[in-house]
């Protein structure tokens, strides 16, 4: 599988932004996936303060987005907005590896193919 970076929107990276600024929590993202919920999968999103040697390090817009190897799998070519519907606001993950989501929008499941590379 050719892994391809992690990107953001000029919105998202705006949001980050300004969110490391304000509470000055850190040098760029962290994104990543952990094994939850009904579908199988949860994104993962945090301030990251510093970077392992095995992280992958991506830039989108002026933003650093690190992710560990096995998150990589699950998000290589994801692509993050930050949006508001109604009085809700976060991060929508546009993700070509997702199968499909469950129904109350939390968890996903993996095309086969990329769980097992």
């Amino acid at each position: 599988m050719t892994q391809t970076g992690i990107t953001l929107t000029d919105r998202a990276a705006h949001h980050v932004r300004d969110y490391l600024v304000k509470h000055d929590s850190g040098i760029g993202l962290r994104v990543g996936v952990k094994p939850t919920g009904c579908s199988g999968y949860q994104y993962v999103i945090e301030a990251v303060t510093n970077i392992g040697d095995h992280d992958h390090v991506f830039e989108s817009c002026g933003v650093k987005l690190v992710t560990d190897e096995q998150s990589l799998r699950y998000l290589s070519g994801t692509e993050l907005d930050y949006v508001h519907d109604g009085l809700k606001a976060g991060f929508k993950f546009y993700n070509p590896n997702v199968k499909e989501t469950c129904g109350c929008g939390e968890s996903f499941s993996i095309n086969k193919t990329t769980e097992d590379k």
